[in-house]
C-alpha cells in the first residue's frame, strides 16, 4: 500500500489535533462570555436612565433650589442625551474605569474593590462546601441507598426550605453568641490574619450553603443512579475491580457533568443569596454595596457592581466549561 494511503488511514488524519480544539472551545466560551458582560452592561445602563428619579435632586437635598439642582444635574452630565453618555461610560469601562459615585466622590473600582474580597470570600467558601459536601451526601446515598438515602433526602428537603438568613440567625445565636466559638459579626481580611480571616467567613459560608448543597446533592445522587446503572459499571465490577476505584474514577467521574452544571448555576444563586447573609453578619460585601447605591440611586456604583459580578459569573462558567471539557472530550468538539 502507498505511504500516501497509509498517512491518510492514520490516527493523524482522522481526529483533529487537540490542541486547536481546545483553543477553538476556549475562545467560543470568551466571546459569549464577553457579549453576556456587553449586553447586561447595557441593558442597565438603558435601565437606569428610565426609572423616573432624580439622583440630582437627592444629592442637592430636599432644600436644594431650582438652579441649585439644575448646576448638579450638569455637573452629573444627566443633561446630555442618554446615547451619549453611555458611549462616554462604555468608552472608560473598557479601559477599566467605571467612573466616580455620585454620592460618596470615590472611584467605582476602588469601592468595589474593597467590597469584593468579603463577597467572593463567603461565595468561593459556600460553593467549595457545597462540592464536598454534596459529593459525598450523593454518593452515599447513590450508593446505599433504603434507609440511609430516605433520611439524606429527607435532610435535603428540609435543608433546602429553610430560609438562609434563619439558618445564619441561629447559627450566629449557638455559635457565636451563646458558645463564643466564632465572631458573630465583621470580616477579618485574609492578608492581615488568615485564622481570624477563616473564622469570619465560616458561619456565613455554611449558612450560605445549606441550601445549595440540597440541591446539587440531590443531582449528584440521581446522575450517580443513572451512572451506576449503565452496562459499563456492570462490567468493571466483574471484573474485581476495586469498589472505590469503580465508583471514583468511571462512575463519579461520568456522573460530574450534570452535578458541574448544576453547582455552576448555584454559584449565581449564591451571589444573589450572599446579600442576606451580609446583612445578617454584618459584613461589608458586593450585596451591601449594591442595596445601598439601588437604593441612593448611585448610576456609577451598580453599573460597576453589575459588570463586576457578570464579570465573576462568566469566570466561572468558563472555568466549568474547562473541567467540563477535561472530563468529557465530547464536549470541546460539540
Amino acid at each position: 500500500m502507498p505511504a500516501a494511503c497509509l498517512r491518510g488511514h492514520g490516527p493523524a488524519s482522522t481526529h483533529p489535533h487537540p490542541e486547536p480544539i481546545v483553543s477553538l472551545f476556549l475562545l467560543r466560551r470568551l466571546g459569549a462570555g464577553l457579549v453576556l458582560v456587553f449586553v447586561i452592561a447595557t441593558a442597565t445602563f438603558f435601565l437606569t436612565s428610565v426609572t423616573g428619579s432624580d439622583p440630582a435632586r437627592r444629592i442637592a437635598g430636599t432644600q436644594a433650589s431650582a438652579a441649585q439642582v439644575i448646576a448638579k444635574r450638569h455637573e452629573l452630565g444627566l443633561d446630555r442625551p442618554v446615547l451619549t453618555r453611555y458611549t462616554d461610560w462604555l468608552s472608560h469601562a473598557v479601559r477599566g474605569d467605571l467612573g466616580t459615585s455620585w454620592f460618596s466622590n470615590q472611584p467605582v473600582t476602588g469601592l468595589v474593590g474593597q467590597a469584593l474580597p468579603v463577597s467572593l470570600s463567603l461565595v468561593l467558601a459556600a460553593t467549595v462546601l457545597t462540592a464536598a459536601v454534596s459529593i459525598v451526601l450523593g454518593v452515599v446515598a447513590a450508593v446505599r441507598g433504603g434507609w440511609v438515602d430516605h433520611v439524606l433526602q429527607s435532610i435535603s428537603i428540609v435543608a433546602f426550605a429553610v430560609p438562609n438568613f434563619l439558618v445564619g440567625m441561629v447559627l450566629a445565636l449557638l455559635l457565636a453568641v451563646e458558645l463564643g466559638l466564632f465572631p458573630a459579626v465583621g470580616y477579618v481580611p485574609l492578608a492581615g490574619d488568615p485564622a481570624g480571616w477563616l473564622a469570619s467567613i465560616t458561619l456565613p459560608s455554611i449558612a450560605l450553603a445549606v441550601g445549595a448543597i440540597a440541591t446539587v446533592a440531590s443531582q449528584t445522587r440521581g446522575s450517580m443512579i443513572d451512572v451506576l446503572r449503565q452496562d459499563y459499571v456492570r462490567t468493571l465490577r466483574s471484573r474485581g475491580l476495586p469498589v472505590r476505584s469503580v465508583l471514583l474514577k468511571h462512575a463519579l467521574r461520568n456522573a460530574a457533568p450534570t452535578s458541574l452544571t448544576v453547582l455552576s448555576l448555584q454559584f449565581i444563586a449564591l451571589i444573589g443569596g450572599a446579600v442576606v447573609i451580609e446583612k445578617v453578619f454584618g459584613l461589608t460585601g458586593i450585596g451591601a454595596r449594591a442595596t445601598s447605591a439601588a437604593s441612593q440611586g448611585d448610576v456609577p456604583l451598580v453599573l460597576g457592581i453589575v459588570v463586576v459580578t457578570v464579570v465573576l459569573v462568566v469566570v466561572v462558567n468558563l472555568l466549568v466549561d474547562v473541567v467540563l471539557g477535561w472530563l468529557n472530550p465530547k464536549v470541546r468538539i460539540a
